[in-house]
């Protein structure tokens, strides 16, 4: 096996391990972005949402403190690249929540319910992985480019050669004041987390956010440093085993669409296991194993024509809006926001108003109907 294959093969092992520990957390403490602002809406409880928040502050601090270190360049991420797609940020992030509420959860959760038995996921998978399919590179993708993606602000045009939050704030070379940043927001978020009294004495939580958290930042040690070398046919260093051929971490919305593709076209030799098809299996396997183990697994189906057309309508909603976004409730609310990248910030946001403004929907429409 020559070298560029090894390091291929490197990464996307490590992937499938560090995704593979995460699905059985993730089973175990029921961590679910979903869930966290539905929480809110329907209870005011806001353990979950701090769960989810933990993660946000560890992967920032861990992220930024390897970029500190000099052992990652968060700087080549795809999350922060010059063209601020603003538009798309927001029209892509409301669709996502607004999908992910429908399909009773994000892109980690619909992975882990497979893992679980729920057969209504392995729908949600196929129409959430072809939905993204077509986002990049089919139908949805023409008119996401032409109409989205075309409203923009170019950072790179303004001498900004990235949308990181330091460089846009005090310059393009501003390495320091971008980990200054990414200091202060993750020990802000932390504050939060620790300010709910009910979350600091609950194991599961802390298990889940720091699992989370913790397998971002391996994700991009992983990808960014372990697999990045000089490829020996273009002595050019490259960085291994990533769809995007730059630093990736954790996120569930491409990578669906990847293990799609190669699983119809297995026999395509240009094709491989990359970083994001590992994570996906990892999650889905890691989650079986845990439900087996501690006797969790169930079946379930759907209750409904009407639960299966919410579902089918959400996939498709979070594959396109996803793609669009640049991301899940995870790709681009923990991993992006790990980079301190503006869309991040702003991708989120809309994912959260739209969940929110759904779970609220959805409420009234079952006040009305009693």
């Amino acid at each position: 096996m020559n070298t560029a294959a090894t390091l291929a093969s490197t990464v996307a092992w490590g992937a499938f391990a560090i995704a593979f520990v995460l699905g059985a957390i993730s089973a175990r403490t029921q961590f679910c972005t979903l869930g966290a602002v539905s929480d809110i809406v329907n209870m005011g409880e806001w353990t979950r949402m701090r769960m989810w928040v933990l993660a946000m502050a560890v992967a920032i601090l861990g992220a930024q403190g390897l970029y500190a270190a000099g052992l990652i360049d968060l700087s080549k991420a795809f999350y922060v690249r010059p063209a601020f797609t603003w538009l798309s940020y927001i029209v892509g992030g409301a669709m996502f929540g607004v999908g992910m509420t429908l399909a009773s959860g994000c892109g980690s959760r619909t992975l882990v319910r497979i893992g679980g038995g729920n057969v209504k996921s392995v729908v949600v998978f196929v129409f959430m992985g072809i939905a993204a399919y077509m986002a990049m590179k089919g139908l949805f993708g023409v008119w996401r480019v032409n109409t989205l993606d075309a409203v923009q602000i170019d950072f790179a045009a303004r001498g900004v050669a990235t949308q990181e939050l330091g460089a846009v704030l005090f310059g393009a070379s501003a390495k320091q004041a971008q980990l200054a940043c990414g200091t202060v927001i993750g020990l802000a978020l932390l504050a939060f987390v620790l300010a709910g009294r009910e979350f600091r004495s609950s194991a599961d939580g802390w298990m889940g956010g720091l699992g989370y958290g913790l397998a971002v930042v391996a994700g991009w040690y992983l990808s960014a440093h372990l697999g990045f070398a000089e490829n020996p046919d273009t002595l050019e260093n490259t960085y291994f085993g990533t769809n995007s051929k730059a630093p990736e971490s954790l996120t569930f919305v491409a990578p669906m669409a990847y293990s799609l593709e190669l699983l119809m076209l297995w026999s395509d030799k240009s094709l491989i296991v990359t970083f994001g098809i590992a994570t996906a299996a990892g999650m889905i396997l890691g989650a079986l194993a845990y439900s087996l183990a501690f006797r969790r697994f169930r079946w379930e189906g759907f209750a409904s024509v009407a639960d299966t057309r919410n579902h089918i309508a959400g996939a498709m909603l979070m594959g396109a809006g996803g793609v669009t976004a640049m991301g899940c409730t995870i790709g681009q609310g923990v991993t992006g926001l790990s980079t301190l990248a503006l869309g991040s910030f702003l991708a989120l946001g809309a994912m959260i108003a739209a969940c929110w403004a759904t779970l609220k929907y959805q409420y009234w429409r079952m006040m009305q109907e009693e």
